[in-house]
């Protein structure tokens, strides 16, 4: 599918540049959208005993009663309902005066088993929740277990950020037009899409470039041109050097899981940081990946001069308080050439009462990119305002957090959010449940800057780390836990790499 999502104030703008480049006028788009609709309708339930197509005095009605008037006309039983009737000479209205079918008033809908619900009632552009006769329907649907199809996006979940506030259709299957909107990614919104097809309906694709579109799905095709393909005289060094601070005595796995995802992503050499405490522990694990003392900033200094490290990750196991802060200022502030600083975990709980210090340092000349890696609380302890403001979608607080950090924000979950300070946003969707285990992570994090260290753009590492890490947790499956997932990285890698030099 194609990466750009839409949001629906920028649909409906496609659509009027469309409509005003042609070839097809608005009743063209409708007619276009309506017979995908029925295309799906017919495809995956050709055995339907009854269809109710339920329509909404808007556009998105108006593609119900051209599906309603195809279905009919290729021999299924269909059923018209609607809510009320189209605003008179709009191209709702004309699609309601060609459709064959009269409809009865939704109040009266009563649907048995065995009968397909097309929804057209709202759509992607609906900020409000659902009321009255529609609330009704959608009740009585889902009570009875039908199976919907649903236009553009289930009546209910708003398309531009997938957050539901009333009641809300559970679709089996979504037809949406041009491009996906947020909400099909967002949850809860993704959870009540089904399958979701995308259906080209005439609107060209140099309608979208002009829209300039910041959101996407994060996805292969949008970071592969800088995915780090060696080339055959390259050397280690080359290949990028990952700095990895560890924790304490008692605290040191996380940061080892950190080092074997930047190893595994490609990095030539990963050196983890350790306190003096810790040395001995983490050298018992530590092979190929190289082992150095840092207890205090002047040591951390000597290192970025000596080894120049191209990445760093600080948080994993580190410890919450002024050593945390005071490490990762100094990186900052090292203009030492290093290409990002991963901040994860504890270090960036360390800066939940000074936000300010840690943005003024990402801001400043020089400094590497900062890429911060918070799961719910910690994206709370460092933006509280933000997190608890309601009307904010998960994109909206994402991309505000990015532009105030004058860093990239990989805002992990289920819908994991990837916002840079410029205003460009992906929504990760192909996560799965199993990456729920303690140290994944800590994984992510090295994922992060084994990628940054070999030259990727911050937002595009961040955004190929958050999906080679989701791919493999996927494949993967049941059982997964932090461990496995290092190991697991070279299949995806290898397909990556493969697609990158094509």
């Amino acid at each position: 599918m194609k990466t750009e999502l839409l949001s629906p104030t920028e649909m409906a703008e496609a659509d009027r540049r469309a409509i005003v480049g042609g070839p097809f006028d608005g009743m063209g788009l409708m007619r276009n959208a309506g017979t995908a609709v029925a295309r799906e309708v017919m495809r995956h339930y050709p055995a339907a005993e009854q269809v109710h197509v339920l329509c909404g005095p808007g556009n998105n009605g108006g593609d119900g009663y051209v599906v309603a008037g195809l279905l009919a006309e290729s021999g299924m039983a269909v059923s018209l309902w609607a809510s009320e009737e189209p605003r008179p000479g709009s191209d709702a209205a004309v699609a309601a005066a060609e459709c064959p079918l009269q409809p009865a008033p939704l109040a009266a809908l009563d649907a048995d088993a065995g009968a397909v619900i097309v929804d057209a009632l709202y759509g992607a552009g609906l900020s409000r929740p659902v009321e009255g006769d529609s609330a009704r329907a959608i009740e009585l649907v889902t009570a009875r277990g039908l199976p919907v199809v649903a236009i553009d996006l289930p009546s209910g979940v708003s398309g531009a950020s997938g957050k539901i506030t009333g009641p809300a259709f559970r679709a089996a299957l979504t037809v949406t037009f041009a491009r996906r909107k947020p909400g099909h990614l967002l949850l809860p919104g993704r959870d009540h899409c089904g399958e979701v097809v995308l259906a080209d309906i005439g609107i060209p694709d140099a309608v979208i470039a002009e829209l300039n579109v910041r959101t996407f799905a994060n996805a292969p095709k949008l970071w592969l041109p800088h995915f780090p393909v060696p080339g055959v005289d390259t050397h280690k060094y080359r290949r990028g050097h990952v700095g990895i601070f560890s924790g304490g005595p008692a605290s040191t796995g996380a940061a080892r899981l950190s080092a074997l995802g930047a190893a595994r992503s490609g990095a030539g050499a990963v050196t983890v940081l350790s306190p003096a405490n810790a040395l001995a522990v983490n050298a018992m694990h530590l092979t190929s990946i190289m082992l150095r003392k840092a207890d205090e900033v002047s040591e951390l200094g000597a290192y970025l001069a000596d080894r120049r490290p191209s990445a760093l990750v600080l948080g994993p196991g580190f410890g919450v308080g002024d050593k945390a802060r005071e490490f990762t200022l100094a990186v900052l502030a090292s203009r030492s050439g290093a290409g990002g600083m991963v901040l994860d975990a504890d270090g960036i709980t360390s800066f939940r009462d000074e936000p300010a210090a840690l943005f003024e340092a990402a801001d400043a000349e020089g400094a590497p990119a900062l890429v911060l890696t918070p799961h719910d609380g910690e994206f709370a302890r460092l933006f509280p305002d933000l997190a608890s403001e309601e009307d904010l979608s998960k994109l909206e607080r994402s991309r505000e957090a990015a532009a105030r950090a004058h860093g990239v924000v990989i805002a992990k979950g289920a819908d994991t959010v990837i916002a840079a300070p410029d205003g460009r946003a992906a929504i990760n969707s192909n996560g799965a449940p199993w990456l729920a285990t303690a140290g994944s992570g800590d994984v992510l994090a090295g994922l992060v800057a084994g990628l940054l260290a070999q030259g990727m753009p911050a937002f595009e590492a961040a955004c190929a780390a958050v999906w080679m890490h989701a791919e493999v947790g996927s494949r993967f499956g049941p059982g997964l836990i932090a461990e496995d997932l290092p190991q697991a990285i070279p299949p995806v890698l290898a397909e990556l790499v493969a697609a990158a030099r094509r």
